[in-house]
């Protein structure tokens, strides 16, 4: 040591205040430098600071206060600079020394008032008394040379302890700052020592107004203290540095840390030798005004260490930040021993120390030289530092245990660092907590064999390990061990929940006779702060087994069968009957119908009724474990286990936790079944079963009771087992009174399964789990009855005949879930089971919350159900509403049901809810009117009971109405309602504005009826929406889709689920939030993107869905690409779904670690038809949001222009233009093929008993049809046509060709409700969604109109309806296609209900059924009709030659070969083919080419502008839309072809097409090829491009005089007469069309007929008027502008 002392020194002004030394200073590693105040000769020196050398040299400024108390502030002081070297290279230099002007030089001396000597108060060292240390040891004041790593060792070596002076294990920071200096000291923002009183007015509110040691102003501490506003700055106090610290070392310290902008603390701990610092302990934000504690964990430290206190200012601080008593524990090395006997002890080999054995070869060098880790065998320890050792991770559990070093990724839960080096270059295992981890996850790690601990004289093993489990979600840690590799094993040790940040040791002694392994299991809490660690993991008095554990059966071993059996030829998969011999089914056995005579096949199985009265358990057992097999040291306590008991038996202490009666005979002396949770620890478990059952019956159920009372209750669980899966069916858990309550759980259909009672213990004695009186009722498998099913029951597809209200009720009430069918069921209204969503129920908006959709395995806490209804297990759906934050008492939530008509009859609602907890509110179920009254079917409330119940109820009213209910909000958190399974019976008919078929939609714009019309001004069919085509050239068809979309202009039509607790967002970027900081389209923060949103309530698991809307077809090669965030902080999951009619699935999930970054998946869609696109986000946390989507694209998926056209089903039918179109659209009327090949050759069709176009002539149409009048009719269908119904009817018949009768009901002489029906005459073989009826219908346009209605009748049973409709159709012929199903052979029945009173109400033609009929199956494609060099006639068996087609007389009997002609008939008639310079349109036949892809839609159905380019061609040039490319009026009509599209630059020449020029437009002729000529506002090849007129100047209109007005009128009135006199002039040359000449007897069918123009009714020549032809309203516009079709406008009759 070196000492250099200042001149004396003197405050000059007693309010001045404090002066500064400020000097600059470099020093090697090993060195310090001290500052020191002296104020009396041979006084004690004041430490001033203390500043220690750092690895990089570099001059270092220091500021040193100078601090005084009152007493001393006019005394004279000397500044004392100490400089400390360790070796003889050390280096301490000072240089630029200055003090502060509020300081001065004093002229007097220090005075010595000391009358003997204090001690230490000198710096006398051994360098004074001549003495000299050895390399490598240092000096004590007395003179003794001590080795220099003793120094600051936490042990006194030298005899007056100065070795440990300048870095004492305590601090509080009153005397000195104990060797802790500032590091960074030249940035005016510093670790200073003072008190709050020492302090000037000016600096005193930075630091705290008491310090912990005295809690008063005049103690003293560490604070910052900022006396400069520089931008950034850097405090950092760092203690002395410490030689070691032995394995139990722990530091603790108070910290002040308030203020705004106080900001973040750091502890660091510095190792010699590492470069990089370990975080021991952070502390962020504001913690208020107040002192708090802080505790490390050192652990082992063999090297030199120092700690530091970090803080950073960012030029806004202004804050309080000090630290105060500091207390190293627990750090030295156990001390040398003069002897060590006994076999538990061990004396180490240098220290001498004298330790516990069980500390040996425990990977922690307890003894301070190593001695105890030497010799130790490696396969018995695991430090992690390399791997996992010979440990593995079980293939069993949920997830993997995962290596770590330093602390793990979430903030709060997990260690900081290791334990085997107690620095971040250390590692451990632990269990990741957050996502995908989900509540009671389990990861397990196996150890290796051992042998049985008999093999060492029954010595125990010994299992030492680390474990740390920190943070708010931790749940369980647990130790098993078992001897067979097929079972968990039994529980050695376990702990839960938060035990600190900190390692803790755990010692386990095992004794087993047999070979042997342990299992450590982390068990993940209900959070993302579950993190739990493990460390060090060791055995003692081990050995290793060479070979591998046994397994073996777990199932009950059952009856014992008798020595000899009776003589039986049974096999081995039969059972035989004790008594006879008799054989019968193995499933037989055990099914509770005992089938041998003797009942010996129910035996030793499953009891229907257990009360337990005379200590009976009725064959429940409870699974045998491993405990027979060994003992377990660590367990003293007796199992937690089922046993009998009565209220005789109840022990004092028990009366108020254990049923005094049991329930069946109410008295003491009764029994009944309970766990005794005296016996055990928290959480154990007790499990009692039934043997195996081995079948149950569709309505089997379990009843039973139970009795759970006291404060620490725990819970009670029914699941079922099949092999080694275990499923929850209900659960029920906490204190429910001191009474015995009843509960339910449906079974329904099983086989070959256990029912298991377990019992989970309380965290303590006061609460036993009891149950009596189990019974399995209707348990016994169905027995089909011989005998027909009546009108009023259901005929399932095994012939069980059953209630129709147990029709389509959820369950499966025919065991064979025929009448569940989903071809039966879907037709049912509103029916939902909410998997996916609310279906066609909708939330109220003005109710104060909403139903929620969730699943049994989300339930944490509360009385909820642990199971659906529909699918009986955790993974199922429902909806409720609980009584928790955030809804308050008495609010309610609503949802309503689609409106009903008022014309149902019989109508039923059919639902199941579930209403438990004390604290319950109600559930009220109203039917609501069209005219808001208001009628209560049911009202709830209270506790209902912890089962699903069913209920149902009559609706009846005398207006349409709706459904709604109303959950109501208890008054506790202990109460939730639940739905599931709601349904309208076949009854219930839907509103007429809800009727499924589709409508005439209402023209938009210049749009005709049916039609949409584009952005752009062009129009489309809403079917051309969503396909992947652009029909309209700028995508409006196509954009609210959900297509591909970057949503910078808004969502592209995806759309949110409703039923969902939280949805994707519309937005853009925040750093700040779980979101993306920027999208990825654009790259910046104001990109667009759909995220999921993080709500302030929810639950972990809980799912978001958007999804597209339905598209119709994809291609093959069809691929969507999109961009998907998932933050790496939170929360969010995302999966692709696909929806179609079959069902769901799942076609894409992200797999990997989060990143937060963007990245890209594709996926192959391929050939898809009806099917809509679904995004899905799941909650990975309870408050979960975080992913995100971007820039969703499809690529290839047009179906035009695939080459070869591959088809979505094999079963489709592939047009002659190689179209796929779905085959039950073939022969119904209707052309869906564009080259209108479906309805070519129908015969085949219309041979089918029950199809029908009733054009039957004079034969009887019910004959010919194979129809007939019901027998119990009201009164009968009629046959007609428009001349029978006049103006009350149809305009006309539907049958193209010579089509005139149709079926129709006269309601003129009838009352309301009453019902006309038709029955086909044959029977259908039974079916499921394979055969189709379809049919034409008309009903009346009026409020009145009643139903038209479709039955499948059962040959014996029930009728059931498959489809209705009523209410406004448009005024046209409606198109109805119906799936019909049923279990046994079948006739279809058409229902006409009437409502009103007209002579024409409902009409009907044209009905057809689909091959599939005839044979239940998939029909086989037919040969045609015909042979290749003949017509066919298209719905009859009639082959003529081609010349018949197209030429003026109807051939075939049904009149066809004369529909889709040509206006001018071809030379040679080829069926179904225009010419060469024409398009087959389908409605109108063929059309000039020169009319395809110009702009303009001529054919009705839009299909001559049907794949199109977008691109416009003017002044007479023509679009060819093969090459994309404007063929130029020089090349039209030159008698070259130059476009191959029907040469349409070659059609239309020296002839205008009629109505070739729109708006007014006039058409001319101008070297043979046709212009048109175009007013101001219109443009293009047609005039069909409006023009935007320019604006026009103010001022030169005011300039316009009377003379100009006078010219313009003039010129208007000439043009007027030059059109009139040329249209006259036009006229006279027009010669009349063939058709014109023809004699016709068929009606005109706009289908397949053309007209002149849209809505001309054309009447036969006035030479043959017996038979008027009428337009069909169906395809063109009506004959006139319809307001009411019942009064149809007048037809002259001859």
């Amino acid at each position: 040591m070196s000492h250099l002392g200042s001149p004396i020194l003197t405050k000059l002004s007693f309010d001045s205040a404090h002066c500064q030394i400020i000097f600059w200073y470099q020093l090697s590693q090993d060195s310090q430098l001290s500052v020191f105040k002296r104020t009396v000769l041979s006084e004690d020196l004041q430490n001033l600071g203390d500043m220690t050398g750092l690895s990089k040299r570099q001059w270092t400024k220091a500021n040193i206060l100078i601090e005084s108390k009152p007493e001393e502030m006019s005394s004279p002081f000397q500044i004392i600079l100490q400089a400390t070297v360790l070796s003889e290279n050390d280096t301490v230099a000072i240089d630029d020394i200055s003090i502060t002007m509020e300081c001065g030089i004093a002229h007097k001396s220090l005075s010595d008032t000391s009358q003997e000597s204090k001690g230490v108060a000198n710096f006398t060292t051994t360098e004074s008394s001549s003495l000299y240390c050895p390399r490598g040891y240092l000096p004590c004041e007395d003179g003794a040379c001590i080795s220099s790593d003793k120094f600051c060792d936490f042990t006194p070596d030298c005899s007056n302890g100065d070795d440990e002076a300048k870095c004492s294990a305590k601090c509080d920071f009153e005397t000195d700052s104990c060797g802790w200096f500032e590091t960074v000291s030249a940035d005016g923002f510093d670790w200073v020592r003072s008190s709050r009183s020492a302090l000037p007015s000016a600096f005193q509110k930075q630091a705290p107004p008491e310090d912990h040691t005295y809690n008063n102003s005049e103690g003293h501490f560490m604070f910052v203290l900022r006396n400069s506003s520089r931008l950034s700055q850097v405090a950092q106090i760092r203690s002395p540095k410490f030689n070691q610290a032995g394995s139990g070392c722990t530091v603790s310290f108070w910290y002040y840390n308030y203020g705004q902008s106080v900001g973040a603390a750091e502890m660091q701990l510095h190792v010699d030798g590492l470069k990089n610092a370990t975080v021991l302990w952070r502390i962020y934000y504001n913690q208020g005004e107040q002192w708090l504690k802080a505790f490390i964990q050192l652990g082992r430290l063999p090297r030199p260490f120092q700690l530091s206190l970090y803080k950073v200012s960012l030029g806004f601080y202004d804050s309080v930040s000090a630290i105060d008593d500091i207390h190293f524990e627990n750090c030295a090395l156990p001390p040398p021993a003069v002897s060590c006997e006994g076999p538990d002890r061990f004396w180490c080999r240098d220290t001498k120390a004298c330790i516990d054995s069980l500390l040996v070869c425990d990977l922690v060098d307890n003894c301070g030289d190593g001695s105890d880790e030497e010799n130790c065998k490696p396969e018995l320890q695991c430090n992690f530092e390399n791997g996992l050792c010979n440990w593995n991770q079980d293939m069993d559990d949920d997830f993997d245990w995962t290596r770590n070093q330093g602390p793990t990724s979430t903030f709060n839960t997990g260690p900081i660092k290791d334990h085997t080096l107690g620095t971040v270059q250390g590692h451990y295992l632990y269990i990741e907590s957050s996502e995908p981890q989900v509540f009671q996850n389990r990861a397990v790690l196996l150890s290796p064999i051992f042998n049985g601990t008999s093999t060492h004289g029954n010595k125990s093993c010994i299992f030492r390990f680390h474990y740390h489990m920190f943070g708010k979600h931790i749940y369980r840690l647990s130790v098993f061990w078992r001897i067979l590799s097929n079972s968990k094993g039994h529980l050695l040790w376990q702990k839960f929940g938060n035990q600190g940040n900190r390692w803790i040791r755990q010692t386990l002694n095992i004794t087993s006779a047999k070979p042997f392994q342990i299992l450590v299991e982390g068990t993940v809490g209900d959070g993302f702060c579950g993190d739990i660690g493990i460390d060090d993991l060791s055995f003692t008095d081990c050995t290793l087994y060479n070979g591998n554990l046994p397994s073996i059966s777990s199932t009950p071993s059952g009856t014992s069968v008798p020595a000899t059996l009776p003589t039986n030829n049974c096999t081995e998969k039969e059972f035989v009957c004790r008594e006879t011999g008799h054989c019968i089914q193995m499933i037989q056995r055990c099914d509770f119908r005992p089938d041998c005579s003797d009942k010996s096949d129910e035996s030793s199985c499953a009891v229907e009724v257990c009360d337990f009265e005379d200590e009976n358990l009725c064959e429940w057992y409870q699974p045998v474990t491993e405990v027979a097999a060994a003992t377990i040291s660590v367990h003293s306590t007796n199992a937690f286990q089922w046993g009998l008991g009565n209220g005789a038996t109840i022990h004092p202490g028990e009366e108020n936790h254990r049923p005094s009666t049991d329930h069946t005979m109410v008295t003491k002396e009764g029994w009944y079944l309970y766990a005794d949770s005296s016996n055990g620890e928290f959480g154990h478990t007790a499990d009692i079963a039934t043997p195996v059952i081995s079948l149950t019956g569709p309505k089997c159920k379990l009843v039973f009771w139970n009795h759970m009372n006291g404060a620490t209750v725990g819970s009670l669980q029914v699941l079922s087992k099949i092999g080694d899966v275990t499923s929850v069916l209900w659960v029920q858990s906490g204190s429910q009174g001191a009474q015995w309550n009843r509960a339910e759980v449906f079974l329904g259909i099983r086989s070959d399964f256990q029912i298991i009672f377990r019992a989970k213990r309380g965290v303590s004695y006061v609460g036993d789990v009891a149950v009596d009186d189990i019974s399995f009722e209707d348990c016994s498998p169905l027995l089909i009855q011989d005998r027909p099913c009546t009108s009023e029951e259901f005929t399932c597809a095994n012939k069980y005949c059953i209630p129709k209200d147990n029709l389509c009720d959820f369950v499966n009430d025919c065991a064979d879930n025929s009448d569940e069918s989903p071809n039966i069921c879907s037709t049912s209204m509103g029916r939902c089971d909410f998997e996916f969503d609310l279906c066609a129920w909708e939330q109220d908006q003005n109710d104060d919350f909403d139903w929620n959709l969730r699943t049994g395995s989300i339930l944490k806490s509360g009385p909820g159900p642990a199971a659906d209804h529909t699918l009986q297990g955790p993974s199922g759906h429902y909806i409720f509403i609980k009584s928790s934050f955030p809804q308050l008492p008495e609010q309610k939530a609503r949802i309503f049901s689609p409106k009903l008509s008022r014309r149902s009859k019989n109508c039923k609602i059919l639902f199941y809810y579930h209403m438990y907890g004390v604290n319950i509110g109600s559930l009220t179920i109203y039917q609501v009117t069209a005219s808001n009254q208001e009628k209560v079917l049911l009202h709830l409330t209270g506790n209902q009971g912890n089962f699903w119940q069913r209920k149902l109820l009559l609706l009846d009213a005398d207006e349409d109405f709706q459904i709604t209910f109303e959950g109501q909000v208890g008054k506790g958190y202990r109460g939730n309602i639940a739905l599931d399974d709601i349904t309208f019976t076949k009854e219930c008919l839907p509103s007429p504005d809800l009727s499924a078929e589709p409508t005439a939609l209402p023209s938009t714009g210049s749009c005709s009826d049916g039609y949409w019309e584009c952005q752009n001004g062009k129009c489309y069919r809403p079917e051309q929406s969503c396909d992947f085509v652009d029909d309209c050239g700028d995508n409006t068809d196509e954009n609210e889709c959900g297509t591909s979309c970057t949503f910078e202009k808004g969502r592209c039509g995806w759309q949110n689920s409703l039923a969902d607790n939280f949805d994707w967002v519309l937005g853009v970027g925040s750093p700040q939030s779980l979101r993306p900081p920027r999208d990825h389209t654009l790259g910046n923060g104001i990109g667009a993107f759909l995220y999921l949103e993080a709500t302030p309530i929810g639950l972990r698991g809980e799912k978001a869905h958007v999804k597209s809307s339905r598209w119709k077809e994809s291609g093959t090669a069809c691929m969507m690409s999109f961009w998907y965030y998932e933050s790496s902080k939170a929360t969010g999951h995302i999966q692709v779904l696909i929806k179609t009619d079959t069902g769901l699935s799942k076609v894409w999930s992200k797999s990997g670690n989060p990143g937060d970054e963007w990245r890209k998946a594709e996926l192959h869609l391929g050939k898809l038809r009806n099917f809509e696109v679904i995004f899905e986000g799941i909650r990975a946390k309870d408050l979960g949001g975080g992913a995100a989507i971007d820039d969703i694209e499809f690529k290839n998926c047009t179906t035009i222009g695939e080459s070869p056209r591959e088809c979505p089903e094999v079963t489709d039918f592939i047009c002659w233009n190689k179209n796929c179109i779905e085959s039950h659209l073939v022969c119904d009327y209707k052309p869906d093929c564009k080259d209108l090949s479906d309805e070519a050759d129908c015969s085949q069709y219309t041979s089918i008993p029950g199809s029908c176009n009733f054009e039957t002539g004079d034969q009887d149409w019910t004959i010919a049809c194979g129809l007939k009048q019901d027998s119990i009719n009201d009164f009968d269908w009629s046959i007609g046509n428009r001349v029978v119904t006049g103006q009350s009817g149809p305009d006309g018949d539907h049958t193209p060709g010579n089509g005139q009768q149709f079926l129709y009901v006269n309601s003129s002489a009838q009352q309301e409700g009453n019902r006309a029906r038709i029955i086909t005459t044959k029977l259908f073989p039974a079916s499921l969604g394979v055969c189709r009826v379809r049919f034409w219908f008309w009903l009346c346009d009026s409020r009145q109109t009643g139903t038209l209605k479709v039955y499948t009748v059962e040959e014996h049973g029930m009728h059931i309806l498959m489809w209705s409709s009523s209410g406004n159709k448009g005024s046209r012929w409606t198109y109805a296609n119906v799936v019909l199903s049923s279990n046994s052979p079948f006739r279809v029945t058409f229902e006409a209900e009437v409502g009103g009173n007209e002579l024409t109400e409902v009409a009907l033609d044209d009905i057809s059924f689909t091959l599939e009929c005839m044979d239940a199956g998939t029909a086989k494609p037919q040969p045609p009709t015909c042979s290749a060099d003949q017509f066919t006639c298209v719905y009859i068996q009639q082959c003529l030659s081609l010349a018949v087609k197209c030429n003026g007389v109807e051939d075939c009997m049904d009149g066809t070969d004369e529909i889709n002609c040509p206006t001018e008939i071809p030379t040679t008639a080829s069926p179904w083919l225009c010419k060469e310079t024409e398009f087959l349109c389908a409605n109108k036949g063929c059309i000039p080419s020169l009319l395809r892809c110009d702009g303009v839609p001529d054919c009705q159905f839009n299909e001559d502008e049907t794949d199109c380019p977008t691109k416009d061609c003017f002044n007479g040039s023509v679009l060819c839309a093969s090459t994309n490319t404007c063929i130029p009026v020089s090349k039209r009509c030159d008698g070259i072809a130059d476009c191959f599209d029907f040469s349409l630059d070659e059609s239309s020449c020296s002839g205008c097409p009629e109505g070739y020029c729109k708006n007014g437009g006039t058409c001319i002729i101008k070297d043979a090829v046709p212009f048109c000529q175009c007013g101001k506002e219109w443009q293009g090849n047609r005039c069909h491009i409006k023009v935007n007129p320019p604006p026009t100047s103010v001022s030169i209109l005011l300039q316009n005089d009377i003379w100009t007005g006078l010219g313009i009128a003039l010129a208007f009135l000439l043009i007027k007469i030059t059109v009139a006199v040329l249209y006259f002039l036009w006229k006279k040359k027009v010669p009349r069309t063939n058709l014109e000449e023809i004699h016709s007897t068929a009606f005109a069918n706009p289908l397949y007929e053309d007209h002149s123009s849209p809505g001309e009714v054309k009447h036969a020549s006035s030479k043959d008027t017996s038979a008027p032809s009428f337009a069909n309203p169906l395809y063109g516009k009506a004959t006139e502008n319809m307001e009411n079709l019942c009064n149809f406008f007048k037809v002259d009759i001859q």
